[in-house]
């Protein structure tokens, strides 16, 4: 068995939903560090159900459940492939800290990754999208130098002329222009009206204030086909 297909089988075990591989040659932040690992998990279908007035104290809970399960998955991941004698590097969110910078971003983020692996694209929403389970998922990443079998990226949309997302965004933040990996976001998504009506929505549903909304994940018609499948 080989080793990419080892490291898959150990992170599925382990609670991944899918996992893939990418050359990161060009922007990897740790130039040694030349190949990326990206696993995601879906959110489960009854909580996504939760969502029609989104946020809902539901989604927030399972939220912060993800990132700590998607942590701990990314120090299993980092610690499988120093044990096989490889360098490697969780990009955890206790590590990478919570100031993401001017556009509320990672240096790598995992989405970049993730379209790097093959496993979906950037919808006008500025999530990571798949076929199967929509934007209803949170996904990490782990950086290396393991000789892993690198997925054929996706560089360009799959929405088409979908505007599902964008009529649902109550704070105007999505353009509806489609997504290509030569755009930078914020050329088709405004981070600052999306976090400034997640404040408004947060307040409203939760009781307080908070960067959480999920209108635009509920909204995807490829979430809307995961959550309605038995």
């Amino acid at each position: 068995m080989t080793l990419s297909l080892k490291l898959k089988k150990y992170l599925i075990k382990n609670g991944a939903t899918q996992v893939g591989y990418a050359d990161i040659t060009d922007f990897t932040p740790q130039p040694k560090l030349k190949i990326g690992v990206v696993f995601y998990i879906a959110y489960p279908k009854e909580i996504i159900r939760t969502m029609k007035n989104a946020p809902s104290p539901e989604y927030l809970e399972e939220l912060i459940s993800l990132n700590t399960r998607l942590d701990a998955l990314g120090m299993k991941c980092e610690e499988f492939l120093i044990d096989n004698g490889h360098n490697a590097y969780a990009q955890t969110k206790k590590r990478l800290g919570t100031d993401f910078g001017e556009f509320n971003s990672f240096e790598l983020p995992h989405k970049t990754i993730a379209t790097r692996a093959g496993l979906g694209w950037i919808g006008k929403s500025a999530l990571f999208t798949t076929k199967n389970y929509g934007s209803a998922l949170r996904l990490s990443s782990v950086l290396t130098d393991a000789p892993l079998e690198i997925g054929k990226p996706i560089l360009k949309s799959k929405c088409g002329k979908c505007m599902e997302c964008r009529d649902a965004c109550l704070g105007g933040a999505i353009s509806g222009r489609e997504w290509n990996y030569k755009l930078n976001r914020n050329d088709f998504y405004d981070d600052k009206k999306c976090e400034k009506y997640a404040l408004k929505v947060s307040e409203e549903n939760l009781g307080k204030p908070d960067t959480v909304c999920g209108k635009c994940i509920f909204a995807c018609p490829h979430t809307q086909k995961y959550i309605k499948k038995l």
